[in-house]
């Protein structure tokens, strides 16, 4: 009966041209919910299937936040870390400061740290954001190739001045590129390669990668752009010059980031969230300890640095829905709930999780026992989906 009654609410969704296929799986006190709505393509008019693979962009962050986690807990890194300890050149960085119109330099008043990374208040942007290092990184090309290793992505990274002084402000940033990059040169493996030995292989994780094998491209969903003046979904063309090809390389098998890049299934991902209660697998093999798994749901940052908020550049603006972030903190690299009141009293405090920009999300609620995972493929999309999502989770699960 749930499942019938949200999969009408999210087609209503579809039949406004807002999204084109939608799927979801919610977990209260170990009973599973599924559904899925609509297509993977619309075209083809393909069935979204349990296999069916999605590019979760930055949902690969708490991905990385959790690798990270684990090497705090083998004392291997530590929060207090500065960077360069890890990569020398960090402490060549300086800091852009605008001052009537009239660009200068300053020296790192301190250095970043692992928790810096973790937190987004490290003074690194994305090409993506309306400000001026995000517009440099976009002028750059950062982040358009495929060919580059992770390596050189985050050396091109530390060619950019910081956007301000490390723990000044918040701001989502490219920060977790560089964390990944942290957690090879610890370990001296690649980036995959660790995360499939510690998380991937223990949660029994077999369809999450970030290079999908040709046999397998038909399972992946397609990607659209929802253009709000004309209500209608674009199909992505795929380009080789488009950031990572939107979704996946064509060619580099070797392929990874930290910040966005990895492929999964909706079951795979609902793992991994599950596991975010405990700590621990299907077996009761434990991936982290419950002393350092609750250090992931706390916030971190000071009041003068919330409320949280992601100023891009061209993408829909929805003024009648607010800002998503407004009751949220930050953890070690997921949102926190602070203040559910500011949430219209839905959700808990301590909820976490986070989003991808083709509209995937996820949220633990460990207070409650919820774990929800929403899996489509709309970059630009309308909030209504997340919201939705959100309020009906929170007034049938209470």
């Amino acid at each position: 009966m749930l499942e019938k009654e949200l999969n009408s609410l999210l087609q209503t969704l579809i039949s406004k041209n807002y999204f084109q296929g939608i799927q979801w799986s919610i977990q209260k006190d170990n009973v599973n919910y599924k559904g899925k709505v609509g297509f993977m393509d619309l075209d083809k008019k393909y069935p979204i299937h349990d296999d069916t693979i999605y590019r979760i962009w930055s949902m690969t962050k708490p991905i990385i936040a959790f690798a990270t986690m684990i090497l705090m807990e083998n004392k291997k890194i530590a929060l207090d870390d500065k960077i360069e300890k890890y990569i020398p050149d960090a402490k060549k960085l300086k800091v852009l400061q605008i001052i009537n119109n009239q660009k200068n330099l300053e020296n790192l008043k301190r250095s970043i740290t692992i928790k810096d990374l973790l937190l987004h208040t490290a003074g690194f942007s994305y090409n993506f954001l309306n400000d001026p290092i995000g517009k440099e990184y976009e002028q750059e090309k950062l982040f358009h190739s495929e060919d580059l290793s992770l390596k050189d992505e985050v050396n091109k990274i530390l060619s950019f001045p910081l956007l301000f002084q490390p723990g000044e402000k918040w701001n989502y940033s490219v920060s977790i590129d560089v964390l990944a990059h942290i957690i090879e040169v610890i370990t001296n493996q690649s980036i995959f390669i660790f995360l499939k030995e510690n998380i991937f292989k223990p949660l029994e994780m077999n369809e999450t990668f970030f290079y999908v094998e040709e046999k397998k491209r038909y399972r992946i969903m397609t990607s659209y752009e929802f253009v709000q003046k004309s209500n209608t979904l674009n199909k992505f063309s795929y380009k080789p010059q488009t950031i990572n090809n939107y979704g996946y390389p064509n060619g580099n098998i070797q392929y990874a980031r930290g910040g966005h890049g990895l492929f999964t299934t909706i079951d795979d991902y609902m793992k991994f969230a599950k596991m975010l209660h405990t700590g621990k697998n299907i077996n009761d093999d434990i991936l982290l300890s419950e002393e350092y798994l609750k250090l992931i749901n706390k916030n971190y940052l000071n009041h003068n640095l919330l409320p949280l908020e992601i100023n891009s550049i061209g993408e829909n603006k929805f003024d009648d829905i607010p800002n998503d972030l407004i009751p949220y903190g930050w953890g070690l690299g997921f949102r926190v709930m602070l203040d559910k009141e500011k949430n219209a009293n839905l959700g808990s405090n301590g909820e976490f999780g986070w989003s991808g920009a083709a509209s995937t999300y996820f949220l633990v609620d460990p207070s409650k026992n919820i774990t929800a995972v929403l899996m489509t493929q709309v970059l630009h999309a309308n909030p209504i989906l997340k919201k939705l999502f959100y309020e009906f989770i929170y007034t049938k699960f209470k």
